[in-house]
């Protein structure tokens, strides 16, 4: 996990704190007036904050690595709360400690995966749903995993416009397809055959070199069958 970079973080705390400390200043000159005493109050404060923003975000980095070392040994219990005899700390703190940073923020998607792969998925979808989602490629796999969440609650209404979700964030020729064919899925589970042929159209017709072409040919013969009367 590489380490954040300060100024993407820090440029635009600047201009937010700088305004708010700025605004109050010029509410209230006659309480800090007198020998630059408010400009440097609202340099100082503004300094200090940005000093500890950075710090915060380095360390939340820090810590999220090694949370990581556990999920990816799946140690996914150790990888959620922490290890007390190591002193060490989880997902689960990190988020609520450190939200105001990228690392927190990435807490709460590994916090999700640990609670799916230890079968809690109502505590799940809770962590997915304080994830902000990042754009691009990197988001699609998050938007999935909260799909899947949804499939193993019976949700597949729900699951299915996250897959949905999913295939459109990012169009491409391998995730889109693979999305679209777990929408057709979740929509067949959930009864909606219609809205599943439409997307397994879209796979044969929009994507016939993509992985999952087999399948969609497969699941388009079932959903074509007449049922019996």
């Amino acid at each position: 996990m590489s380490k954040l970079k300060k100024e993407e973080l820090e440029q635009d705390i600047l201009i937010e704190y700088s305004s708010r400390i700025m605004h109050f200043y010029e509410n209230n000159k006659a309480a800090v007036i007198g020998g630059g005493i408010g400009l440097i109050l609202a340099i100082g404060l503004t300094i200090g904050y940005i000093i500890h923003s950075g710090n915060q975000a380095e360390e939340a980095v820090n810590l999220l690595g090694i949370a990581e070392q556990e999920l990816l040994q799946g140690n996914y219990q150790e990888a959620l709360n922490g290890n007390e005899e190591e002193f060490t700390l989880g997902f689960v703190q990190i988020a609520d400690n450190y939200s105001g940073t990228k690392a927190g923020n990435l807490a709460h998607y590994y916090a999700a995966i640990s609670e799916y792969e230890l079968g809690n998925y109502e505590q799940a979808i809770e962590y997915m749903q304080e994830y902000d989602v990042p754009e691009g490629i990197l988001g699609v796999a998050p938007i999935s995993m909260h799909a899947n969440i949804l499939v193993e609650l019976e949700r597949y209404e729900e699951a299915a416009e996250q897959f949905e979700r999913a295939a459109n964030w990012d169009e491409n020729s391998s995730t889109t397809p693979y999305n679209l064919f777990k929408a057709a899925e979740a929509h067949s589970a959930a009864g909606n055959n219609e809205q599943a042929l439409a997307h397994i159209e879209t796979i044969i017709n929009d994507y016939p070199n993509s992985q999952q072409l087999a399948q969609a040919e497969k699941m388009k013969g079932l959903l074509s069958e007449p049922t019996a009367g």
